[in-house]
């Protein structure tokens, strides 16, 4: 990482890095919504290092312009395939997930009362908090699909069968990007019929 492009203690997203994010992303939620035939009103959820984005350390180099130009790409396609989205926090605030508050009512979660902010909570999940329609804080979702940027951890928040997917994009900048989708249980042993 080029420390020219420190201001503060954010780090600049060139423009090479924020084409290249954009693009990158934009592919990403494409494939996946393709893949896994992900259906309008399912959760996708989105763990999302900027600093690992940046090339750095999870948590150690937050970039709120970073996990903007990522929002800015995602967000529009889950929107028009009305995929509701749920940015994880980061551990600071016990990975807590912004959602809708629709999409908190349809599902019967919890909502909490925090503000998820670049240092406590992440850059991603603040953006998200800033630019949803009526977004809130939830502890805990069984999502039906993923995306990890950047080594996050999200599986605590999909569905119990997570079964991971391959997809042509493997890093949004420097961060590692993992997918998984989740399929219903099979349960009942040898005789039972499975749809």
């Amino acid at each position: 990482m080029n420390n020219d492009l420190l201001v503060g203690a954010e780090l600049c997203v060139d423009a090479g890095l924020a084409t290249s994010i954009k693009e990158s992303a934009k592919t990403l939620a494409k494939e996946l919504i393709e893949s896994t035939n992900i259906q309008k009103g399912q959760i996708l959820v989105i763990g999302c290092s900027s600093s690992e984005i940046l090339g750095n350390k999870i948590g150690k180099g937050s970039s709120y312009e970073a996990a903007k130009i990522l929002f800015e790409a995602i967000y529009p396609i889950l929107k028009g395939k009305g995929v509701y989205l749920a940015a994880q926090c980061c551990e600071h605030l016990n990975r807590a997930l912004i959602i809708e508050k629709e999409c908190a009512e349809k599902y019967g979660y919890e909502i909490v009362s925090v503000l998820p902010q670049p240092k406590a909570g992440g850059s991603f999940a603040t953006v998200t908090y800033e630019n949803m329609t009526e977004p809130c804080a939830v502890e805990h979702i069984k999502a039906h699909a993923g995306i990890d940027i950047g080594d996050t951890l999200i599986g605590m928040h999909l569905r119990d069968v997570a079964v991971p997917i391959r997809l042509s994009v493997k890093n949004i900048g420097e961060a590692n990007v993992v997918c998984a989708y989740t399929r219903p249980k099979f349960i009942g042993g040898s005789r039972a019929v499975y749809s």
